[in-house]
């Protein structure tokens, strides 16, 4: 506010004293000092900082990447004790352990992958994932390799038949679970083999209670290609995913172990703008109720052992098995240390207070969401975005296209 007022007040003092040569030239000293203010966020701000980023994730060091090259002075708060987010990674035993699940970076936009890899390079990484069931293994996604390993079959047509006979069986002309659903995409036998135990532990409720969009693009290939994701574009950063939030963040101002809403309104006051990245109910206090998740924990553990399982994830698909898979974290590097470090992932209901990991967007949740929008919407200090306060799931791929839209619309000059 206060540049705008000297640009207009050195402007037309210039005008004023054209006739005078001198003063001319001081007012057009003055008018290059003003511009060289605004863009560097000019010195007469009353703000301490232009923006403040809650949280050090993917999307705000993306955030805080841009906003640094357009000159904007920029304070991250994180409430955890070191960077990163979900993407943070630990080094143990010469090893990348994912923290929190595995990440797999790919996507089809070349733009996307250009931006990425500008802060680390890649190894190429093509993800395959074995599914155990009862002591057997088996091929996913869902491919030909899938269905030798069930039917024992080789050719697609054969596939088609058994699905004509099993749907024949049981078929739903309008499903409306996510059991009903798989059963019309890949008959009751995969079902009953792949899907049903390991989806009902991942959410929590029985699959004929959960809504079939959860599951309306599950892939089904008929072709022996196992490679998970059909991206064009497909890695794991070299040194892990440190290094690009790291460079990222550069040499911004970071404060660690930060409760935002503990001084919230302190905060607030010393940022022209703040960048949201955390649970939007949360930060309008519940006042439209408690937004639903699910959340995970994670069993770290060193093996003196060299090769645990062959593979980087192993979905465990049975029901009575706690987990819901296990990642052996040196095989998305090739590794070849005499150790080897495995996760096992567990879902778990989430209460306030536990780490939100996947959104409910059932009609209920999506409803409240839509009210907690509007809040949004009215608040012209806060910008809010990323997968809690847009209360979406997001590949990275995704976090990544978002932020730089939020990135082109708020901050680029």
């Amino acid at each position: 506010m206060y540049t705008k007022v000297l640009c207009i007040f050195s402007k037309s003092l210039t005008i004023q004293y054209t006739n005078d040569k001198e003063i001319n030239k001081f007012f057009i000293l003055t008018r290059r000092l003003v511009r060289i203010c605004c863009k560097h966020n000019n010195l007469f701000s009353r703000y301490r900082y232009d923006i403040i980023i809650v949280g050090s994730g993917l999307y705000g060091a993306i955030l805080v990447y841009r906003a640094k090259q357009n000159g904007l002075r920029c304070l991250v708060l994180e409430r955890r004790k070191k960077v990163g987010g979900n993407v943070r990674d630990e080094w143990i035993d010469g090893i990348n352990v994912h923290q929190y699940g595995a990440h797999i970076f790919h996507t089809e936009d070349e733009q996307i992958w250009n931006f990425i890899s500008q802060f680390s390079d890649f190894i190429p990484y093509f993800h395959t994932v074995m599914a155990r069931y009862k002591e057997k293994l088996y091929h996913l996604p869902f491919s030909m390799y899938t269905f030798y390993d069930i039917y024992g079959i080789t050719k697609p047509y054969e596939l088609e038949q058994i699905l004509v006979e099993e749907h024949q069986k049981e078929w739903y002309e309008h499903p409306d679970s996510l059991e009903e659903m798989a059963i019309n995409i890949v008959g009751r036998t995969i079902y009953e083999i792949l899907i049903k135990g390991y989806t009902e532990k991942q959410w929590g409720r029985s699959a004929t209670d959960l809504p079939p969009f959860i599951i309306k693009r599950l892939p089904v290939r008929l072709t022996f290609d196992n490679n998970y994701f059909n991206d064009r574009y497909q890695g794991i950063p070299i040194g892990g995913y440190n290094v690009i939030i790291e460079n990222m963040l550069g040499d911004v101002e970071v404060e660690l172990g930060v409760d935002f809403f503990a001084n919230r309104e302190e905060l607030e006051a010393s940022a022209e703008k703040v960048v949201f990245t955390g649970m939007i109910d949360q930060y309008f206090d519940y006042k439209h109720g408690e937004l639903e998740y699910r959340s995970l924990s994670f069993e770290h553990e060193i093996l003196d052992e060299e090769n645990y399982q062959g593979n980087a994830v192993v979905n465990y698909t049975e029901r009575e098995i706690p987990y819901t898979r296990i990642i052996e974290h040196k095989h998305f590097e090739y590794g070849t240390q005499p150790k080897t470090v495995i996760t096992r992932e567990y879902p778990a209901d989430w209460k306030r207070g536990d780490e939100p990991y996947y959104p409910i967007n059932d009609d209920k949740n999506n409803a409240m969401f839509a009210k907690f929008q509007e809040e949004a919407e009215k608040n012209d200090k806060v910008i809010f975005c990323g997968r809690l306060a847009d209360y979406k799931y997001y590949d990275m791929h995704v976090v990544i296209e978002r932020a730089l839209e939020v990135v082109e619309k708020e901050f680029t000059k």
